[in-house]
């Protein structure tokens, strides 16, 4: 894949901004990301970098929330957002000749919300129903409660939502002085990827982000204490119970993560896993298993979901540490090692196909102090994971024993 030249400008005021050319496109994606998430919160204030993101959405000083929506999607363009524990994003993506009108409607975003009470008001019950949502849904509750398990009070464990306590006790006027305070210069990273020129989205940055605070640093967060490994058991009438293993790892910074990629993705991404084999082609005992991982500043997980009958609940359970135990002791044969990195490999090459992916992986770089690695340089060191590597991997947090357990379903 030929992949175009990655250019890098840092503005005054410590604005970033990143772009990758594609030859031969049409289409260009640009996002914003601000260096604020739910791990940045005060713990009177949980939810409400989710909820500031859906504010910015209702009206700006030059749009009302329909000329938001209407301005890219009558030219066939998209406009989202997302917030994660550690940073919030709004993306866009649109016909190269639209880019300019793009940028200017995410800046407008960003810079000159207007974070009126009245449609806060609006945006509360709509983040209500969000939570509602959520908690109605078993296998996205599940994962909140891992997360409350696993990080116990620190940042990491509280829900990106908020409560319905914390979001429903949130006043217009604490959200203003938040996006004061967080969306400065100094914490927003501009990109683009596509049929983009870097000198003039320079040039467009400076003059649409000009108006942002200079600082707006965010604090970091804090290193998480040890805590040990126990089992939760939360009882819903639900149709079936849902457990979530999960064990901390270590930080996106730590190199480790390529061959705990591998490691995760032999154990249970594909229909030709460990666990999918054995849990569901082999037993039947579920439609859904799966293994996965995330990584934060300050640390990361392992974890491994399955959905089966209440009454298999244990089975499935005791089927899925026998297979964590037995990796553990002996980590991945060599064909399984080989074949994990051939799926990850041509995950990350499709992945790129897109100025999508490619717009995430520039701000990925970026957010986490990382220098810029072409396919070919990223595809290299995920070959150089030895098999050594993922065993010591596997001995340190495949021990099911290490690991929290979390089930939600019936007694």
């Amino acid at each position: 894949m030929t992949e175009g030249p990655f250019e890098r400008t840092e503005l005054d005021g410590g604005l970033t901004v990143l772009t990758q050319a594609m030859p031969g496109v049409r289409s260009a994606s640009v996002g914003v990301w601000v260096r604020f998430g739910s791990a940045h919160e005060r713990d009177g204030d949980l939810g409400a970098a989710h909820l500031l993101e859906h504010m910015v959405f209702k009206a700006t000083q030059g749009r009302s929330a329909r000329d938001i929506a209407l301005s890219l999607e009558r030219l066939g363009g998209s406009l989202d957002a997302y917030t994660t524990r550690e940073h919030t994003s709004f993306q866009a993506r649109v016909l190269d000749e639209h880019l300019g009108l793009a940028l200017d409607v995410l800046a407008d975003m960003v810079v000159r919300p207007r974070l009126r009470p009245e449609d806060l008001e609006v945006e509360r019950q709509v983040v209500l129903e969000e939570i509602s949502t959520v908690d109605d849904t078993p296998d996205d509750l599940i994962f909140e409660l891992q997360a409350r398990a696993l990080w116990g009070d620190h940042p990491y464990g509280r829900s990106i939502l908020g409560t319905r306590e914390s979001v429903g006790g949130l006043e217009a006027g604490r959200l203003a002085e938040i996006h004061r305070r967080r969306y400065g210069r100094s914490n927003l990273i501009v990109a683009a990827a596509g049929h983009v020129e870097h000198d003039v989205l320079v040039d467009q940055a400076v003059a649409l982000f000009g108006g942002a605070p200079r600082d707006g640093a965010t604090p970091d967060v804090p290193v998480p204490a040890a805590a040990p490994a126990e089992t939760v058991r939360v009882e819903r009438d639900t149709a079936q119970s849902h457990l979530a293993f999960g064990v901390r790892t270590f930080g996106h910074a730590d190199p480790r993560r390529y061959g705990l990629v591998l490691l995760t993705g032999a154990l249970g991404g594909g229909m030709s896993s460990r666990l999918f084999q054995r849990v569901r082609e082999e037993l039947g005992l579920a439609y859904s298993v799966y293994a996965y991982q995330s990584f934060y500043r300050r640390g990361g997980l392992a974890g491994i979901y399955v959905g089966t009958r209440p009454e298999w609940a244990d089975r499935a359970e005791a089927v899925i540490r026998d297979e964590l135990a037995r990796v553990a002791r002996d980590g991945l044969e060599a064909a399984e090692l080989r074949d994990a990195k051939g799926q990850v490999k041509g995950q990350l090459a499709l992945a790129l196909e897109s100025s999508g992916g490619r717009l995430h992986r520039l701000a990925g770089f970026e957010l986490y102090g990382e220098p810029f690695q072409t396919l070919d340089e990223l595809t290299a060191r995920i070959d150089a994971v030895s098999g050594d590597e993922v065993a010591a991997l596997a001995a340190e947090f495949l021990d099911p024993n290490a690991h929290t357990v979390v089930r939600l379903g019936p007694a």
